[in-house]
C-alpha cells in the first residue's frame, strides 16, 4: 500500500496541486489504509464501496466531527479518482453530493468540547513523567490554554515567545498575526522543556521551540499521533482542533466576551465565532434538561 501511496502522491504533483493540499490527501487516505490493513483487508482491492461505508461509519462512531468526515470523504474521493485513472480500480465508489454527511440549512453547529472533569483527568496524566515528555507535556498545555491550531502549534519559534509581557505571537492562516497571553503554568512548563530535554536536543538550536528527535521542527501528524495515543490510555477521544474548541468554549462559559474570544482564536469575524461557539455543547442541553 506504500507504493500505491507514493504513486498517488505523484499523481497529485502532476495535477498540480498545492503542499499542503496534497498533505491533507495523501495524511487522509494513509489513515484509511492504515484502518484497511487493522481490518486485514485484501490489499489487492485498495478501495470498495464496502470498505469505504465501513470507514465512514468508524468515523461517525469514534466522535469525529462532521466536517472532518467530510474532508477524509472528499480525500478519498481523489483518490477513487487516481485508481481508476490509472485502471486500478474500475469504479466510482464514492459520490460526494450522496455520501458527505449534511447539516440542514438553519441547523445549529453542535460543538464538542472536553468537559471540565475531562480537562482535569489529561492534566493529571501529564503530570506522569514516566508516560509523558516535557516536550508533550508542554504541546498539552499549549493546546488547551492558547487555542492554536495544529499548525500554528508546530510553527511557534522561540522567538514568538516574550517570557517578561507573557505574551506569545501566533502567525495565523493567510498570514494574519495575533498575540495570546500565556499563563504563568504555561510559561512554567515551557521553562522546564527549555531547561531539560530541549537543552540536550542534538537541535538546540533550531528557531523552533518543539523539536523532535530527528527534525529541527516537529510534525503536526507527531502531534496527532500521541493525542491518538493517549485518547486510548484516557478513554475519551483526543485531536487537536478539539483543544481548540475547548479552549473557545470555557472562555465563553466564563463569562469571557464575544470579540475577546474572536480575536484569541483568530478567527476573521466575530460571527464565525458565533456560529461554532455561541450554541451550547450538546453534553450542556442534556444536562440542562437533566434539572426539569
Amino acid at each position: 500500500m506504500q507504493d500505491l501511496l507514493h504513486a498517488f502522491k505523484q499523481w497529485l504533483i502532476e495535477e498540480g496541486k498545492s503542499p499542503k493540499t496534497m498533505e491533507s490527501y495523501v495524511g487522509d487516505v494513509a489513515k484509511f489504509q492504515a484502518y484497511m490493513v487493522e481490518k486485514v483487508v485484501d490489499s489487492r482491492q485498495p478501495l470498495s464501496r464496502f470498505s469505504f461505508v465501513r470507514y465512514k461509519q468508524h468515523l461517525i462512531d469514534n466522535g469525529y466531527a462532521v466536517a472532518t468526515i467530510n474532508k477524509k470523504i472528499n480525500s478519498l474521493k481523489v483518490y477513487n479518482d487516481f485508481l481508476q485513472k490509472k485502471g486500478i480500480v474500475s469504479d466510482s465508489f464514492i459520490q460526494l453530493k450522496r455520501d458527505r454527511i449534511s447539516i440542514a440549512a438553519g441547523s445549529e453547529h453542535v460543538v464538542t468540547a472536553l468537559s471540565e472533569q475531562q480537562v482535569e483527568k489529561l492534566l493529571f496524566y501529564v503530570e506522569d513523567q514516566t508516560k509523558v515528555s516535557q516536550r508533550n507535556k508542554l504541546i498539552a498545555y499549549l493546546l488547551l490554554y492558547t487555542g492554536v491550531r495544529v499548525s500554528e502549534l508546530v510553527n511557534i519559534k522561540r522567538a514568538d515567545i516574550d517570557a517578561l509581557a507573557r505574551t506569545l505571537t501566533v502567525r495565523g492562516k493567510g498570514g494574519k498575526v495575533r498575540e495570546i497571553t500565556l499563563r504563568q503554568d504555561v510559561l512554567h512548563v515551557m521553562k522546564q522543556y527549555e531547561q531539560g530535554e530541549r537543552a540536550n536536543s542534538r537541535f538546540v538550536d533550531s528557531d523552533y521551540l518543539l523539536v523532535s528527535q530527528r527534525a529541527p521542527k516537529m510534525h503536526r501528524d507527531a502531534v496527532r499521533e500521541w493525542l491518538a495515543n493517549v485518547s486510548k490510555e484516557l478513554g475519551f477521544h483526543l485531536h487537536p482542533h478539539l483543544f481548540r474548541h475547548t479552549f473557545c468554549t470555557r472562555l465563553l462559559k466564563k463569562g469571557v466576551d464575544l470579540t475577546t474570544v474572536s480575536k484569541l482564536a483568530g478567527h476573521s469575524t466575530v460571527n464565525m465565532t458565533a456560529r461554532f461557539y455561541i450554541q451550547t455543547t450538546r453534553q450542556e442541553k442534556m444536562d440542562a434538561v437533566q434539572l426539569l
